[in-house]
């Protein structure tokens, strides 16, 4: 079975709705984000305007800052700072990547944690790993376990996940919020021995290693739940490019009991989960406990 982000992403964003309107009625509170886009890439104007809309469709605050390419990285510290210190603001997103001139890292490092709504942050990060309350979590391994869990159940206890791919923004995170459902995790990466035959052991595989169509159909136990991250445009037989993920669609739906399509999949996800966290963050800096979303 097709597992549906779409449908998955709709409901969510339906319940930040609600948990927005309960936050403005109960307490004249407006969860906010801020974005911030420096450049003109073609393909963040696009995520950002997303989730720009996005945000408004659910009731909450969205600012929009853009800057020039030749924005200095001094410039784009200054006006973090000032979003840090706006108490409108409780949620802070930089549209990566950057201009090759920045250090992501430094500019990531320099937003406050409890507005890293990407999850970003060390403070975030060192959270998560810890098993910390209070973690912002990054986006796109949050919309990962919750898909999974719509075909597996809410009880993930004693299945193995293999993990492939070690990155700060999935890997690692989605490993860590997978040991936390009492998963056994195997991460797995470029230097993985038999990396096949690790994933035919696998009860849920995560691919997120951005190599179109890697996981094979004989890479995968019958009826395990397959959840791909990838997004890479190929060029398709007809001469038109197409969007793939990590795993090879066509060979591995009639194998697996549930996937992700790319697109429809884990994509929608990552925006409302983004709301989701803006939400928890604007509940964390007002004391309050968090409303369920």
């Amino acid at each position: 079975m097709n597992i549906d982000g779409k449908t998955t992403a709709e409901k969510l964003r339906e319940r930040i709705a609600k948990a927005v309107t309960l936050l403005k009625s109960d307490h004249k509170i407006e969860p906010a984000l801020a974005v911030v886009l420096v450049g003109e890439d073609p393909a963040s104007q696009v995520y950002v305007r997303n989730k720009v809309r996005q945000t408004g469709e659910v009731g909450m605050g969205s600012f929009e800052y853009r800057m020039l390419a030749n924005t200095t990285q001094d410039q784009l510290l200054e006006r973090i700072e000032k979003l840090n210190n706006d108490p409108v603001i409780h949620g802070i997103l930089i549209q990566l990547p950057l201009p090759s001139h920045m250090d992501e890292k430094a500019i990531i490092e320099a937003i406050a944690p409890e507005k890293d709504v990407d999850g970003f942050h060390a403070v975030n990060s060192g959270r998560l790993m810890n098993g910390e309350d209070g973690a912002l979590v990054p986006c796109t391994p949050q919309g990962c376990v919750i898909l999974a869990k719509q075909y597996l159940g809410d009880d993930l206890s004693g299945k193995h996940a293999v993990v492939i791919g070690r990155s700060n923004i999935v890997g690692k995170p989605v490993a860590m919020l997978l040991l936390a459902e009492n998963c056994t995790v195997s991460i797995a990466h470029s230097r993985t021995i038999d990396l096949p035959q690790l994933c035919r052991e696998a009860d849920i595989i995560i691919a997120a290693v951005g190599r179109p169509e890697m996981v094979l159909g004989d890479w995968v136990k019958p009826g395990a739940t397959v959840i791909d991250v990838g997004i890479n445009r190929i060029q398709g037989g007809d001469g038109n490019s197409k969007l793939v993920g990590d795993v090879n669609y066509q060979q591995v739906s009639p194998i697996a009991g549930a996937i992700t399509p790319v697109p429809g999949g884990v994509g929608p996800m990552t925006i409302a989960c983004l709301l989701r966290n803006t939400v928890i963050a604007a509940c964390q800096q007002n004391n309050l406990e968090v409303v369920p979303v």
